[in-house]
């Protein structure tokens, strides 16, 4: 039934929701008739981010501002807020360089925002999770989860990583009534991939590469978020599902 899909009533804290992906799935559960909980760095940022969604909300909007990769920040961030009956995993980075010339601070930070992050919310919101037998978690990963491109080896390394620490938590968390699952977008057009929006040649290779024949939208990621976060996907766990236009299911 359709109302499976409601997510009225329920509290979500969507991480790196400041801007680009994180924003329009923090408002793609608003109008699903969740709470968000907004959550990056940035603080101004955030509470710009906030304003906006705030005038146009179905659900109620806060803001948090904490470090994701801070052991600390993240357990009083989770003290404070209690009970989050979805969280969603979107902080994310990248950077690129040849492997032959990559920093070792850079994979280092990489590894921190994409995979550490993760692992310290999933276990602190994780806690609260199985004390009340019910939660959702959703993990932003990518088609580099599976795939890979010169000059982002340790961003492939921490997606892919992502795809079995889901795994995991699935094997440990899902017998307390909790679903845990991957969301993996193709190539989108944001804020953050503007320049290679702009590059008709890269654009050219997207469109070409792509069974869908475009670059996606952030609103196809809201349907499938909304799936995975409401009682519409209770049986669904430890999956990596990949919006990518078809990129990952074609030569």
């Amino acid at each position: 039934m359709l109302t499976s899909f409601d997510l009225t009533g329920r509290r979500a804290l969507v991480t790196g929701s400041s801007k680009g992906i994180g924003r329009a799935l923090a408002a793609g559960l608003l109008a699903a008739g969740a709470d968000v909980v907004l959550n990056a760095r940035d603080r101004d940022r955030l509470v710009a981010t906030y304003d906006e969604l705030e005038q146009t909300a179905r659900g109620r909007v806060e803001w948090r501002a904490f470090d994701v990769t801070d052991e600390e920040q993240v357990r009083a961030a989770a003290a404070e807020l209690g009970d989050i009956d979805i969280l969603v995993n979107n902080a994310g980075m990248q950077r690129r360089s040849p492997i032959t010339e990559f920093p070792t601070a850079d994979f280092d930070q990489i590894m921190a925002t994409n995979v550490r992050s993760v692992f310290l919310t999933s276990r602190e919101f994780g806690r609260l999770m199985v004390a009340r037998g019910a939660g959702k978690i959703v993990t932003v990963c990518s088609v580099q989860s599976l795939l890979a491109r010169p000059g982002i080896a340790p961003y492939c390394a921490s997606k892919g990583a992502l795809t079995m620490l889901i795994k995991g938590l699935c094997a440990d968390l899902a017998p307390h009534g909790i679903q845990v699952n991957g969301l993996a977008p193709g190539y989108f057009d944001t804020e953050l991939t503007s320049a290679l929006v702009a590059d008709p040649e890269f654009t050219a290779w997207v469109e070409k590469r792509t069974p869908a024949g475009r670059w996606g939208d952030v609103a196809d990621l809201v349907g499938p978020l909304v799936w995975l976060s409401s009682s519409a996907s209770d049986f669904v766990n430890g999956q990596t599902i990949y919006v990518d236009g078809g990129m990952t299911a074609v030569l």
